[in-house]
């Protein structure tokens, strides 16, 4: 591990590697990879208020300039040259229209001088426009391939988002629920970064798919740092 990865890692968050790539875990819920300067998020879901009003359901709507605000800080932190958005960016194709101004001013900042990569999800598979950056269906760096959804069987070196990976553990008279990285040294499935995003046990049988077993890590987002559990150590329901 570099220098600068030993003093992010202190300050932040956790190590972990994927296929012998050395990423550094935030305890916000985003993935830095040191080498290359590079900053990956999963599931903004941005508009997901908006998006319920229009089918009559009432939230605040505060969450893309809530999502928008941690990410600025996460940037600021880690001045990354690239950032990638594993898909479900947007709550649904509409999402994009319906950013407001004072949002779209945000993000402009936030990409300023960086490389910005919207992956294709399935809440907003078509290219994002008039918002900066460009579109993908995925990309590859090095050993890494970054998509939206996790591929079923072996995919070394894969990341991927749109399963919000939770885990919940018991311990000291209580039970606690927390997003977390699920990873097992060959691929990762990031958390939902999104005010807005739900999670689903890691337990689900989803994962299981995913990874061939409960042979994997949660990685569990705590208040200043990481806690690594053995998937097989976490409970089953919500």
């Amino acid at each position: 591990m570099t220098g600068l990865a030993a003093r992010l890692l202190a300050a932040s968050g956790g190590d972990v590697a994927v296929a012998g790539v050395a990423l550094v875990a935030d305890c916000a819920g985003a993935l830095y990879w040191p080498d290359r300067a590079l900053l990956a998020v999963a599931d903004l879901h941005l508009e997901k208020g908006s998006s319920y009003a229009t089918r009559g359901v009432l939230l605040p709507p505060y969450d893309t300039a809530a999502t928008l605000a941690r990410l600025g800080s996460l940037i600021a932190r880690y001045a990354p040259r690239m950032v990638i958005a594993l898909g479900d960016s947007f709550h649904d194709d509409g999402g994009t229209a319906r950013v407001s101004i004072d949002d779209r001013a945000m993000l402009g900042a936030l990409q300023r001088g960086r490389d910005w990569v919207w992956i294709a999800g399935n809440h907003d598979p078509t290219p994002v426009h008039g918002l900066g950056g460009s579109s993908a269906a995925m990309v590859k760096v090095g050993p890494i391939v970054f998509r939206h959804a996790p591929e079923r069987g072996a995919a070394a070196g894969e990341i991927a988002g749109h399963l919000h990976p939770l885990a919940r553990v018991s311990g000291r008279g209580r039970t606690v629920s927390r997003r977390c990285f699920a990873a097992d040294g060959k691929r990762m499935v990031m958390p939902a970064f999104g005010a807005y995003a739900g999670g689903l046990n890691i337990r689900d049988r989803a994962f299981m798919d995913v990874f061939g077993g409960v042979k994997f890590t949660a990685h569990m987002l705590g208040e200043g740092r990481i806690y690594a559990i053995a998937a097989q150590r976490c409970l089953r329901g919500v």
